[in-house]
């Protein structure tokens, strides 16, 4: 009778392991928490430098800003490691303050510009800004550097973890197992303005100075131990 229930429960695919596992402990469960973080370089920088001008004929206007923005490009082409791409581009008409007519067009082209190359990118800009403004330069963690340190990071708030719980069951004398880790983070790459305004001309090439300075990248552990003697 037993070789044949035992059978039946080999047959039916019921693990025979699962019968004998011990039900979850009754010891009393402790929720802390635990971070750590990382200093990171804010390695990858961005601009937008742009071409604007006004003119009462449409067409004239296009010409001159697309022209601007084409003389750019050629510029940019010769830095490989700096990336470039058109951004927006718009035409609006101003009008008079008394009959409302228009009287003139205006149009603005921007350019983004991004690399890891602080050196590259702020020559490239002091030669952009013989004619173009800049508009906005900000610095923020690579995607990769952020990863590196984020996997840095869990390593330390792991071990903050295990530290803390030891030091509370080791408190009140007991021993201790984890029974529940939730790992968090939210390191997208805090973006850090170094310069943002309407216009930044200049008339020599020089080159702009460039400093990514530094973020924390931040690793957060939540979870449960059970005490048990």
């Amino acid at each position: 009778m037993r070789y044949a229930l035992a059978s039946c429960l080999l047959l039916s695919g019921t693990p025979l392991l699962a019968q004998t596992m011990p039900a979850p402990g009754s010891g009393t469960l402790i929720e802390l928490s635990a971070e750590a973080s990382r200093p990171t370089a804010n390695d990858l920088f961005r601009a937008t430098v742009f071409a604007e001008a006004a003119n009462p004929n449409s067409a004239a206007l296009a010409r001159q800003v697309n022209q601007q923005i084409a003389a750019a490009l050629a510029v940019a082409k010769d830095y490989s490691s700096v990336k470039t791409r058109t951004g927006a581009s718009y035409t609006y008409p101003v009008y008079g303050k008394t009959d409302r007519s228009i009287e003139t067009w205006r149009m603005r082209s921007e350019i983004q510009l991004e690399s890891r190359d602080a050196p590259a990118i702020a020559e490239l800009l002091g030669k952009l800004q013989s004619s173009l403004g800049v508009s906005q330069i900000n610095a923020a963690p690579a995607p990769e550097t952020v990863q590196k340190a984020e996997a840095d990071a869990t390593v330390g708030a792991i071990q903050a973890f295990r530290e803390r719980a030891g030091l509370i069951a080791g408190a009140l004398g007991k021993k201790y197992r984890i029974r529940e880790m939730n790992v968090g983070s939210n390191n997208r790459g805090p973006v850090y303005p170094m310069f943002r305004g309407k216009a930044m001309m200049a008339a020599e090439a020089a080159p702009m100075p460039v400093e990514g300075g530094e973020s924390q990248i931040q690793v957060n552990i939540a979870g449960k131990i059970e005490l048990t003697d």
